[in-house]
């Protein structure tokens, strides 16, 4: 079954354009020029992944972001004229898994989108399990289990996207270990690390406040400057 994606850009020529790419390749898309409709949509469809566009006339796409985490966990990758590191990490904050700047080739789009939907049927799909392989870790009141994707901290659900229950994960997996930026990112993004690429700090600073973590002195996750990040056993 094809997989449905959630176009909304006020610029008709872009949020077109998209459209008649993502249908090429064989994606039902839902295609909108506001936040309005878009967010009925949001809230009546079962949804796949979801473009939105920053800045909206009505509802702009943070806030559509926010209202999709609210519920659920697919990919949503944001579109942005311009970006800054203060604009990413925001976004990163409110549940966003990707970035694309305007203009754009719209066949990197396409990529991008296909990149995030393979992850995430990745998380969503049990893998065969081996024998020796660890489905759950119980780390200080810490409980992450791979089979039901789930996290719990001290009995209480955190409501993790699938990137963040990745790195979380991947973490856990190698606990004791120091995990450079460049190895989690290429771990978890499945793509190529680039120097100043602030990706996965703004996530591990994500998964910290979900986890209350102070972040001069984190219990879970902490830093080792110039490094990478840590479980400590």
């Amino acid at each position: 079954m094809a997989e449905k994606i959630l176009v909304v850009d006020d610029e008709k020529e872009i949020a077109d354009l998209l459209e008649v790419y993502l249908k090429n390749d064989g994606y039902t898309v839902f295609k909108f020029y506001n936040g309005a409709d878009a967010l009925h949509c949001i809230e009546e469809t079962e949804l796949d992944l979801a473009v939105l566009d920053i800045m909206l006339p009505d509802i702009d796409g943070l806030k559509l972001c926010q209202k999709i985490r609210e519920n659920f966990y697919y990919p949503v990758i944001m579109l942005t004229a311009k970006i800054t590191d203060g604009d990413k990490i925001t976004g990163l904050t409110v549940g966003a898994d990707d970035y694309i700047t305007k203009p754009f080739n719209p066949l990197e789009v396409v990529a991008r989108i296909k990149t995030q939907l393979r992850r995430y049927t990745r998380y969503n799909e049990l893998a065969p399990k081996k024998e020796t392989e660890m489905q759950e870790y119980d780390i200080r009141g810490l409980l992450i289990n791979k089979d039901t994707h789930k996290c719990l901290l001290f009995g209480k659900e955190l409501q993790l996207t699938p990137i963040e229950f990745s790195i979380l994960w991947y973490l856990c997996e190698r606990q004791g270990s120091v995990v450079p930026s460049e190895e989690l990112f290429e771990a978890v993004w499945g793509e190529k690390y680039f120097h100043n690429n602030n990706t996965v700090m703004a996530h591990i600073g994500r998964l910290r406040e979900k986890m209350q973590e102070n972040a001069r002195h984190p219990k879970f996750i902490k830093t080792v400057w110039g490094v990478g990040y840590t479980i400590e056993k």
